[in-house]
């Protein structure tokens, strides 16, 4: 018997990346998954329940935009339609805009929080609704290690990640005692499509203050989702597990380039 045997539950941004791990991730201890991720994403997200699929789990698609109310209600809805329950949860999508505190754009900014906030904060509406009508569940956010410290560089990405740790600590607490565990990770640098896309001497920001002096892999974040939604962190609630390699541990790499002297 895997951990989830005749559970059910969704992944958003699960397309690839952290989301297409922990999808795999939960099914390979039996749950049935709704892989959910953007409808531009299909054909990667269609990879993802093949993947599962291939090997003896159940998963189906289902697009959705986060940002908008309708659609991540869809996704809870066609959940239980197609399982008969919501028992788990990984909210993970999420976007990135990259430029300095001056020169970010307003709509990218917008868009980073319409996605990661407001996305987050969706998700849980329709997931407690169900959850609290439904004998209870367990929920994970993905925040970042941007969302306990800052990131030179993603001003909108920190603020909307801190937000999110603000924003699961806050719903865990209302829940409590409703059969509903909320929790988040903090993922430090891990090699997803998200980090492969940033400039290599992001990377290398990112990757500096870190003990464990490597990228994390989708696959070590996923083992974390798993416990966090598992009966094994049956006590656990409001937290934000950081998944670093020891970044948060450390002092901050000094580098001029992005802390320059006065001119």
């Amino acid at each position: 018997m895997g951990l989830f045997e005749g559970k059910a539950g969704l992944v958003t941004g699960a397309a690839g990346g952290i989301g297409r791990a922990s999808a795999i991730a939960f099914a390979a201890e039996g749950g049935s998954v709704v892989v959910s991720d953007l409808e531009s994403s299909r054909e990667q997200a269609e990879e993802t329940v093949a993947i599962i699929e291939s090997a003896g789990g159940r998963a189906i698609f289902v697009p959705a935009d986060v940002s908008h109310n309708e659609s991540i209600k869809n996704v809870v809805d066609q959940t239980v339609a197609t399982f008969g329950r919501l028992d788990f949860a990984h909210n993970n999508a999420g976007i990135v805009a990259i430029g300095g505190v001056t020169d970010i754009e307003e709509a990218a900014w917008d868009r980073v929080f319409e996605v990661d906030v407001k996305g987050v904060w969706l998700s849980l509406k329709h997931e407690i609704l169900y959850m609290r009508e439904h004998g209870g569940g367990t929920i994970v956010n993905t925040a970042s290690e941007s969302g306990l410290t800052g990131t030179p560089l993603a001003s909108p990405y920190v603020a909307a990640k801190h937000a999110v740790v603000g924003l699961t600590k806050t719903a865990a607490g209302e829940v409590a005692n409703q059969g509903i565990r909320i929790n988040a990770i903090a993922p430090g640098s891990v090699w997803t499509p998200m980090m492969a896309s940033a400039p290599s001497e992001v990377q290398e920001l990112l990757l500096a203050p870190q003990p464990i002096h490597r990228m994390g892999t989708p696959e070590e974040i996923a083992n974390s989702v798993i416990w966090l939604c598992s009966d094994l962190s049956s006590y656990v609630t409001g937290i934000t597990l950081s998944i670093d390699g020891g970044a948060l541990a450390n002092a901050q790499s000094y580098d001029p380039t992005w802390s320059p002297s006065a001119a």
